[in-house]
């Protein structure tokens, strides 16, 4: 049986992207309320359009801003009410490039985007949930291993478990559950630019396929699916811990 959502509060950053949709469309269709958080402010609208006014607000913000932050968690409690789920999910991928040529100005946005904006998000929004809600951050299997050419893309994603098992311990006494996800190739924009990025696009997803046991790139429904996994009620005694969806890629 699929997981009830019904007159439940979200927030989504990286509302945006095809993740943060993706998810959006299971809570709404699960009863949820769903506020979409991104600095793309054209298609967080359209996002909005198609999930229905009456399901979902848009809310363009800077994650690496804290007053912008504030302002996101302050605007969706206000108009939606007590938060009971966060899929603090805004990332970028930055640049390929080895160590010894990866850009200085590139490595501190990725941290600032990837790090800062999941610790503002856990302190503007944690305090604004429900005693029992749950929150899951986006990670990557980059976070769990090293990924040559990902500097800055794979020093974000470590980190972010040590925020991630920090808010565990910290909303435990309120029931706030804290997990990550950590998915492998998403098929989505992000890994589109990346095969472009390594050389021949043709021959890079050839590449990262054959880095898949199950031999294919994830949904962005498939993750959507597991992060409603771990906000639902289903999951109430799951704190702390880091779930990949990879097909099998973290075994080789």
């Amino acid at each position: 049986m699929a997981a009830s959502f019904a007159n439940k509060v979200a927030i989504i950053t990286g509302g945006a992207g095809v993740i943060g949709m993706a998810t959006a469309r299971r809570l709404v269709a699960a009863g949820a309320r769903v506020a979409l958080v991104d600095r793309d402010a054209g298609r967080l609208r359209a996002n909005v359009a198609q999930l229905g006014a009456d399901k979902a607000i848009d809310i363009a913000a800077d994650v690496t801003n804290a007053a912008d932050v504030a302002a996101y968690a302050e605007r969706a409690h206000a108009t939606l009410g007590p938060i009971e789920a966060f899929f603090n999910n805004a990332g970028v991928e930055g640049p390929t490039a080895s160590m010894s040529d990866y850009p200085d100005d590139a490595f501190q946005t990725v941290q600032a985007i990837n790090v800062t904006g999941v610790f503002l998000g856990l302190k503007h929004v944690m305090p604004r949930m429900r005693d029992g809600g749950a929150v899951v951050i986006t990670s990557s299997t980059a976070g769990l291993r090293g990924a040559p050419g990902f500097a800055g893309y794979t020093m974000s994603k470590h980190a972010v478990i040590g925020l991630m098992r920090t808010a565990a311990l910290e909303g435990a006494p309120r029931r706030i559950r804290v997990n990550s996800v950590h998915p492998a190739m998403v098929d989505s924009e992000m890994m589109a630019r990346i095969e472009r990025d390594r050389g021949d696009p043709v021959v890079m997803r050839d590449k990262f396929l054959g880095r898949i046991p199950l031999g294919r790139y994830i949904e962005p429904d498939e993750v959507a699916a597991l992060v409603c996994f771990l906000m639902s009620d289903d999951a109430r005694m799951i704190t702390g811990g880091q779930y990949a969806i990879d097909g099998g890629a973290m075994l080789i």
